[in-house]
């Protein structure tokens, strides 16, 4: 297999007209012979190349509104065509078809048109049949031909060219070959599971999952792991749209833990006042609401000083310069929000290593999603956890019902275990989280670590008792015996909020009443593993 191959002829018919004409122009320049199809040889046209079109090479016109234009002898037979081979070139000389050396394809912008909540026909419209046929013809003939489905790649294509005088080497188009396979690839991905969506198919026979590459990562949660950072095409906004203003790059632990601060603290609209959450290792070790962001930030951090250090804030709101100023008091990996002040900005300036992100807008915390977790052999996949209550969701289960202000810390005790890992326990008092226990295998382990890191806090504040007396108490999910919930109660807890459901709830409820606890049952949980 030679090396080196000469282009000298190129397809080109592409829907994203982003740098055309640069590369028809360089391409001409070059001697290239340009063939195109439509508003592409339209726009080459129009900058004065000579294009001959696809239509002039199979002797059809283009037909059925664009849909038949390329699937032809005459064009797949250039670019199938193996060059070395005497039978394809008497094939080739016999029915006058021309080696094609060069194919640039992107596709009809699919994506794009079901991003923008086109309707199901104009969707159906937007599938390019053509574009990936072709696509896959030029990348498995990629020991002759080369074949660009990325804008991105039209400079490279060209220092190549100029490069070996008019040719490309074979490491060079099997690169070009990969990524083209990648794209027709994820445009399936889209199209199959767009459908699914569509035609109310909740479990499709096959899944198939796609991602452009954002970032390549130094190392994964650990030295010894390669990582990469892809991104879904998505415009929601969140770590993977986010403006990073400054610091250096992000990690893979970096981005885990501020996907999981900014999706806690979307839960908290601007509207309702400002709200912080500070993250470590993906669960939140503070969160709270206050009249400003800088006192919803204090409130956080008193949570759990000790973990907040080196830690992921994200705030709810623009940050402005007092929020700034107490957040660089103490190290801080990350800090994400919807904008940032230039006050700000210019405090965090001195900080080189802090990373600031902005979003422009907080993420939708009831959008309809994916998740998709990895294990051996397949995939779990599931719908993203969009399960809120209110006030007029909760049942009251004991003698005594919480209190306006019970109630309200109840409710936020609640949306925050969402996001914290199970077995969870929050406990909250005025507007803020006083002790959290993640991860436990049992859940009185959970409550217990809670209150001990309440009354550690205390002392470090100077506190006469823990900042868990007086707090509500929210699980995740029911208490299987009424250990757990006595122990909030001997912490100091004077409300909870939980599922229910359990085969002991009326021992439970009976162990309530006799510590004079009121209880809430939400029926829903949110394990989170």
């Amino acid at each position: 297999m030679t090396d080196l191959h000469p282009v000298r002829r190129a397809l080109l018919s592409v829907s994203d007209k982003t740098g055309l004409i640069e590369l028809g122009q360089a391409l001409s320049g070059m001697g290239v012979e340009l063939l195109s199809t439509g508003g592409t040889a339209k726009a080459l046209r129009e900058a004065g190349l000579e294009v001959k079109d696809v239509a002039e090479v199979t002797g059809f016109p283009e037909m059925m509104d664009g849909r038949v234009k390329t699937l032809h002898p005459m064009v797949h037979g250039g670019l199938l065509a193996l060059r070395d081979n005497a039978e394809h070139k008497a094939a080739m000389d016999e029915h006058g078809i021309g080696a094609i050396d060069l194919l640039v394809v992107n596709l009809y912008p699919f994506e794009a048109t079901v991003a923008k909540g086109a309707g199901y026909d104009e969707c159906i419209e937007n599938i390019d049949i053509g574009g990936p046929a072709m696509i896959r013809a030029a990348a498995k003939n990629h020991a002759f031909v080369n074949v660009v489905v990325d804008v991105e790649d039209y400079d490279a294509l060209l220092e190549e060219l100029k490069a070996n005088g008019g040719q490309t080497g074979l490491k060079f188009r099997q690169t070009l070959a990969q990524r083209a396979y990648a794209r027709t690839g994820a445009y399936d991905a889209a199209v199959s599971s767009w459908m699914a969506g569509a035609i109310g198919e909740p479990a499709p026979r096959r899944r198939a999952f796609a991602g452009t590459l954002a970032q390549t990562l130094r190392y994964g949660e650990n030295p010894h792991q390669q990582a990469a950072f892809y991104t879904d095409g998505s415009d929601r906004p969140g770590v993977a749209t986010a403006q990073q203003h400054q610091g250096k790059e992000l990690s893979y632990n970096n981005i885990n833990d501020t996907d999981a601060a900014f999706e806690l603290v979307s839960e908290f609209l601007p509207t309702d006042g400002p709200a912080c959450a500070i993250i470590k290792h993906a669960n939140p070790c503070g969160v709270a609401r206050g009249a400003t962001l800088a006192e919803a930030y204090g409130k956080a951090y008193d949570c759990d000083r000790t973990s907040a250090f080196g830690g992921i804030v994200a705030l709810n709101q623009v940050l402005d310069a007092e929020t700034a100023k107490a957040i660089t008091e103490i190290f801080t990996e990350v800090v994400i929000a919807p904008g940032a002040d230039e006050a700000a900005k210019e405090i965090f300036a001195a900080k080189k290593n802090l990373r600031l992100l902005t979003t422009e807008g907080l993420a939708d915390a009831g959008a309809v999603g994916l998740m998709v977790k990895q294990v051996s052999g397949g995939f779990l996949v599931q719908d993203k956890d969009n399960g809120r209550i209110t006030a007029a969701d909760l049942k009251v289960v004991t003698d005594r019902a919480p209190s306006e202000a019970e109630l309200a810390d109840l409710l936020f005790a609640w949306t925050v275990a969402k996001h914290v890992k199970s077995n969870a326990i929050v406990y909250a008092k005025g507007g803020a989280t006083v002790g959290i226990g993640a991860g436990q295998m049992s859940r009185v382990d959970s409550t217990r670590i809670a209150a001990r890191k309440s009354g550690d806090m205390a002392e470090v504040l100077g506190l006469g008792e823990p900042t868990v007396k007086g707090s509500v108490v929210a699980s995740d999910a029911f208490f299987p015996f009424p250990d757990g919930l006595l122990t909030a109660a001997e912490a100091g807890a004077t409300a909870v909020i939980q599922p229910g459901g359990s085969v002991r709830d009326d021992e439970v409820i009976k162990a309530a009443n006799e510590a004079g606890l009121a209880m809430v049952f939400t029926g829903m949980r949110h394990f989170r593993h």
